[in-house]
């Protein structure tokens, strides 16, 4: 597969050039991408059972300033939804400003995968150029050869033209699948941000009814009151 495609790159034209630097472009961002969501993966679920534990235990201050501390997605979620808690605000209100949460960190899980998509189409477009461009000063230059090397002339600059579009469908080709490969990881990690929102909501509902003006029955239930809100946080 390699060998072919190093051949298709040296009797192409200049159209070669351009499909391979949209390759290169495709490799980094599909790379970055796919690091990024595995480090994102095993960082959510390392925050949520943290997290868990310490909502389990109504020590809610810790779990907020923990959500303010680590900065990864999962906190931030839920880190909106306590900060309703701290308000005294009920179940509902909780559960929209989780999904807030949610919609403020989904940019940054989506963020680049379309590019592959798009790439993909650009080297298939520029493999089409390139052939169509070859061909047509193909049957410039046999226009004006000798007879006899017609034919011969014909298929040869027939083959170095189609050239072009087998590299470009060669590197189109795996970045759909790349691209179906991160969009598929994207969403895995969305479905547990919405799980796992289910399961701090169920367990907060649990430890004080969540009703505005609850008395937590726990020690450190009177948390959540005095705990200050951050600036810049959504209201």
């Amino acid at each position: 597969m390699i060998d072919t495609a190093v051949r298709f790159f040296q009797e192409g034209g200049f159209f070669m050039f351009p499909i391979a630097v949209v390759l290169i472009i495709g490799l980094i961002v599909a790379i970055e991408r796919y690091v990024y969501l595995s480090a994102q993966k095993l960082t959510n679920r390392r925050d949520f059972n943290r997290l868990h534990q310490m909502i389990a235990k109504r020590d809610l201050r810790g779990a907020l300033n923990y959500t303010q501390e680590s900065g990864s997605a999962m906190s931030t979620m839920i880190g909106f939804g306590l900060q309703r808690l701290a308000r005294r605000q009920g179940r509902e209100e909780i559960e929209y400003a989780m999904e807030e949460g949610l919609l403020d960190v989904m940019p940054r899980l989506e963020k680049r995968t379309q590019y592959l998509a798009t790439l993909a189409n650009i080297a298939t477009l520029l493999g089409l150029l390139g052939t169509i461009i070859g061909l047509i000063a193909a049957f410039t230059a046999v226009a004006a050869a000798d007879p006899a090397q017609k034919a011969s002339l014909l298929s040869q600059s027939i083959s170095v033209a189609m050239n072009t579009t087998a590299f470009g469908l060669m590197s189109a080709i795996p970045m759909l699948l790349i691209h179906s490969l991160l969009q598929t990881k994207t969403n895995e990690i969305v479905d547990s941000f919405e799980m796992a929102g289910i399961k701090v909501l169920n367990l907060l509902s649990d430890g004080s009814g969540n009703k505005p003006g609850a008395q937590p029955q726990a020690q450190n239930a009177a948390a959540p009151a005095q705990v200050a809100t951050p600036a810049g946080s959504p209201a």
